[in-house]
């Protein structure tokens, strides 16, 4: 992994986004939903929006969170924001792509490999990039991203140490084809399933194991029914804050600065949170009995990735040109 400051990530962050704001606009209560609990990053970054919005408007604006799937899966929440019937969600960008599939390039595995990776793809001009395409294609307007780290695999069956371990493990994987044809490519046996449905499905073993970072798999108590912990860097997950377009086109343009502007200071909020918390829950979760691991051989992982299963998917993602594009801003 490549190393990284996190003041050089902020500051990245700040000069790619800065915008000043102000706000006028009539009292509204807005709703935002979340696929994860209140104490994960999707969360940190929900909060500090609020924070900002509610105090920024002088309570004009009331932002009403609801974690933990209350409002349906992340898909639904997708379409519900794009067609008004909720006014945001965070939610996994794989849960995005299905609306606008050339968005897909953010979830081609081992394509991001660090932080400094994660925060170049979403700032700036591949910031703008994706930004643009979810609005004319999907409908929504990403207002800040929550950097949750990598997708490390869970699971209650074995030890998974190597390539060969994920022989025989089902694995649940979100509704992504991206997602499901990586496992494949690398021998386990994905079974795609709401995000809601997970917990039971571990618990019950209609499942072995599943992947998402460590905040995530310690929030959502899945040492309560997963044994092994493997670091596993194939995927780092981004979950964007998305409002739906039509919401934001009528705001005033005091208040969507202050919109822009709040998103910012949340994603930056949310980038200190993970680079410093995510060890602590992997830790909680070894504290909770569950065994850590590292992967001897990810080197064929990767390789296997990207001969297999990136050819796969350069037409939805807008072609080989396009992945190359934006493997050559990340300075591959």
């Amino acid at each position: 992994m490549k190393c990284f400051s996190i003041k050089g990530l902020l500051a990245i962050l700040i000069i790619a986004f800065a915008l000043p704001f102000s706000s006028t606009a009539a009292e509204r209560a807005l709703k935002i939903g979340l696929g994860d609990p209140i104490d994960s990053d999707q969360g940190v970054l929900a909060l500090r929006f609020k924070s900002i919005v509610e105090k920024t408007s002088n309570g004009r604006y009331k932002v009403d969170i609801f974690p933990a799937g209350q409002l349906g899966d992340e898909q639904k929440m997708v379409k519900d924001s794009r067609r008004g019937s909720i006014d945001g969600a965070v939610v996994a960008v794989n849960n995005i792509t299905p609306f606008a599939k050339s968005v897909g390039v953010l979830t081609l595995p081992y394509l991001i490999q660090s932080f400094d990776d994660a925060v170049t793809i979403t700032t700036g001009e591949l910031g703008a990039k994706w930004r643009d395409i979810l609005i004319k294609q999907a409908g929504v307007r990403v207002m800040g991203w929550s950097y949750s780290n990598f997708r490390v695999l869970t699971n209650s069956k074995k030890p998974v140490t190597k390539l060969s371990d994920l022989k025989g493990l089902k694995i649940r994987v979100p509704k992504n084809a991206i997602m499901i044809e990586t496992w494949k490519a690398l021998g386990a046996e994905p079974i795609p399933m709401a995000w809601p449905e997970t917990f039971t499905a571990l618990q019950q073993r209609v499942v072995d194991g599943q992947d998402n970072p460590h905040i995530t798999n310690y929030t959502m108590k899945f040492y309560e029914v997963q044994t092994y912990t493997s670091e596993v860097h194939y995927l780092f997950s981004l979950q964007p804050l998305i409002f739906g377009e039509k919401f934001f086109r009528s705001l005033s343009p005091e208040d969507q600065a202050m919109f822009t502007r709040a998103g910012i200071e949340a994603q930056q909020a949310n980038l200190l949170f993970s680079v410093t918390e995510s060890n602590k829950a992997k830790q909680n979760m070894i504290n909770k009995g569950v065994k850590a691991m590292d992967i001897v051989d990810e080197d064929k992982w990767s390789q296997i990735a990207m001969d297999k299963v990136w050819p796969k998917f350069y037409k939805d993602v807008g072609g080989k040109q396009a992945v190359d594009d934006v493997v050559k801003a990340l300075g591959r």
